[in-house]
């Protein structure tokens, strides 16, 4: 695990500088199946920063997965720390072995996405809320999954190939939800219990060299 650990902190300053590569995760383990982490129940922290890493606003999410062997459906119930309330529904559909799609309110067209080891890389245009308008932008969206509860996404937004901010997200998988809990050590839901993703976020950020919260 802290093997893993460093390895993705690693990839996440590569990230950065804009060298980061799929393929790189090929070997990277746990493997990643949309299709099974997704289902269930999640919780999501994580904040939206500007292209001077400035943190704009933070956010929970509340995320409930069906899969009916085709069509992976996920409900989020986002609340921002300034009150305000908003629900996304993704639907994304496997088009091969590490191939996805998905569609959701706001996404221009079709988001692609690919798994390759334990790494998802989505690619999408998105028209982003801004005022009274919208912005279109375009979405560079990792995800890493680091073991069967936790996965790290890092989202990359830019516009005119220009980088104008980026969301930082930690999810986890509601243990109650999971089938055969009951077989789980006492460590490891103590360990999940005292998940503090804030303290996460802020080591994962001081790795990189972003700025603060």
């Amino acid at each position: 695990m802290i093997r893993g650990v460093l390895f993705l902190l690693t990839a996440l300053s590569v990230a950065s500088c804009g060298g980061l590569k799929l393929e790189d995760f090929k070997q990277a383990e746990p493997a990643l199946k949309l299709e099974e982490y997704f289902v269930g129940q999640l919780k999501a922290w994580g904040h939206f920063q500007d292209r001077f890493d400035n943190v704009r606003r933070r956010f929970t999410v509340d995320i409930e997965g069906t899969w009916d062997g085709e069509t992976l459906t996920l409900v989020e119930d986002f609340v921002y720390d300034d009150g305000e309330t908003e629900q996304r529904i993704w639907t994304l559909r496997k088009t091969g072995p590490e191939d996805w799609e998905g569609s959701a309110a706001g996404v221009v067209g079709t988001a692609k996405g690919k798994v390759s080891g334990n790494a998802l890389n989505w690619t999408y245009y998105f028209d982003l809320p801004v005022g009274d308008s919208t912005l279109r932008v375009k979405f560079d969206d990792w995800l890493w999954l680091q073991d069967e509860r936790v996965m790290i996404n890092r989202a990359y937004v830019s516009k005119f190939g220009i980088k104008v901010g980026e969301a930082l997200i930690f999810f986890s998988k509601e243990p109650a939800q999971e089938s055969g809990l009951e077989g789980e050590s006492s460590d490891h839901i103590e360990t999940l219990a005292e998940f503090e993703p804030r303290e996460h976020l802020r080591n994962v950020k001081t790795a990189v060299g972003g700025g603060r919260f």
